[in-house]
């Protein structure tokens, strides 16, 4: 863990994260996923923000031919025939936020833009953190990930932390007229 906090009911912790983006070609995708399956060893998510976890790895789906292999430790060497696709590290460019606690619900509804309650565990969405582009993990009720810009990362992980301070999101009545 690089960075981390705890407030009342909400923690963040910041670690580095290894990221390979790979992307078939289109009319190729039936034999480029054949082959991503065989070298990654499982059945690769058939949806958009669908994942699937292969031996410590986690692959997000996260455009219809476009997936992320998300790794603790150093990502794996997997060559990608040029005929069918290409492979692109990402790794050095980004920082998981790791977000949790019982408060976690209002704080992602003052920072992003996600209907928690039918985004299912297990399940990622692209959205925006202060006008920047994040992944969000849902890991469980009381926990996500959030792959972000490692340029932004202590701007955004101070923007949460002003979120989480703020406590509870209260709505109130408003007169018109």
């Amino acid at each position: 863990m690089a960075d981390g906090s705890n407030m009342a009911g909400f923690a963040t912790a910041a670690y580095g994260c290894a990221i390979v983006q790979f992307e078939g070609w289109d009319g190729e995708m039936a034999q480029f996923e054949a082959e991503l399956h065989r070298m990654l060893g499982g059945p690769l998510p058939n949806k958009v923000g669908e994942t699937a976890r292969h031996d410590g790895w986690l692959v997000v789906r996260i455009a219809p031919r476009r997936f992320w292999l998300l790794c603790d430790g150093p990502p794996p060497n997997i060559y990608v025939d040029p005929e069918l696709g290409c492979a692109l590290p990402l790794g050095e460019g980004s920082v998981r936020l790791r977000l949790s606690g019982g408060s976690l619900k209002h704080v992602l509804e003052r920072c992003v833009a996600v209907d928690w309650e039918t985004l299912g565990e297990g399940r990622a969405v692209q959205t925006g953190l202060h006008h920047v582009p994040v992944l969000l993990l849902r890991r469980s009720a009381f926990e996500c990930d959030l792959l972000v810009p490692r340029s932004f990362s202590k701007s955004l992980t101070e923007w949460i932390a002003d979120a989480s301070a703020a406590g509870p999101c209260r709505l109130e009545p408003v007169e018109v007229g």
